[in-house]
């Protein structure tokens, strides 16, 4: 008899989380909190970075792993930053098993604690599917009120690298480039390094990106629907001033987001949107 996945309700760092594990090995673990998805291990290794210090209370954004951003970025808007999503229970669905992968369906409605920050009615959903050696995280809006609804967000992927200054990004160049750090539009190089703080938004590109870290190789991809890719780094400086980072960690992660930074995406009364990003150790 085939072996399927198996799933089953855990406490991760003291959080409600639902963990799926694959025959194969490879496992993950999805927060009730903020949808969040708190670790990926594919092929024997930890894929997402989460950091020691981030709190863990239910109550606070959690640092790393992959963060909702929803239904604002960072602080473009009058709402808190990257939105509310991330700092709320999302309902968790029954999953879908099988024997070489499995999926994932978390929700979240207007309720009088939304609206407490949005007037807006809406239903998302974060929709993942699991296999092995490869993730898709997909985010889908619902506009169930009677006016139009507007966002801005970002699916803020944490990737773990063993050190992120021998770590190389590959597929952007040629790509409109805005770095945030000096103010400055350009075009993106071939082949991105990092050294030092590290904040720029990208066009997403269609055919996606690679990020080397030694011997390791994952391939990153994104629907188009999310009409930008937010690459970020806090460096040695930045980090030690985030109190729920160890001084060190910058050397651990990169931030590759699937985002909508400069144009809200708009749905009208009764219509939907999603998009994904995808990952796939290579």
């Amino acid at each position: 008899m085939t072996a399927l996945a198996t799933c089953r309700e855990v406490m991760f760092v003291g959080l409600p989380a639902t963990e799926l594990t694959l025959p194969g090995g490879d496992r993950l673990v999805v927060a009730q909190h903020g949808a969040h998805v708190l670790s990926w291990v594919a092929a024997g290794q930890e894929r997402l970075y989460l950091s020691p210090r981030s709190v863990m209370n239910g109550q606070a954004a959690i640092r790393g792993g992959i963060p909702v951003c929803f239904p604002q970025f960072n602080q473009r808007g009058p709402l808190p930053k990257h939105g509310f999503a991330r700092n709320l229970p999302w309902t968790v669905h029954s999953p879908k098993l099988q024997a070489d992968q499995a999926h994932l369906v978390l929700s979240l409605k207007d309720s009088p604690a939304t609206r407490q920050w949005w007037d807006q009615a809406f239903e998302a959903q974060l929709m993942i599917e699991f296999k092995a050696g490869a993730l898709q995280v997909e985010l889908a809006v619902r506009n169930t009120d009677t006016k139009p609804l507007d966002f801005t967000g970002a699916l803020h992927t944490y990737l773990a690298v063993s050190d992120v200054a021998q770590t190389r990004l590959i597929g952007l160049g040629g790509l409109a480039e805005w770095d945030a750090v000096a103010d400055r539009h350009g075009t993106a190089a071939p082949e991105l390094r990092f050294v030092g703080e590290f904040d720029r938004v990208y066009s997403s590109a269609p055919q996606g990106y690679e990020l080397q870290d030694g011997s390791d190789s994952l391939l990153i991809e994104q629907d188009m629907d999310w009409a930008q890719t937010v690459v970020w780094n806090p460096g040695a400086d930045k980090c030690a001033q985030l109190t729920d980072m160890p001084a060190q960690g910058w050397q651990h992660m990169l931030c590759v987001e699937a985002a909508q930074v400069y144009e809200p995406i708009h749905i009208a009364p009764g219509d939907f949107w999603q998009g994904a990003q995808r990952l796939l150790v290579s």
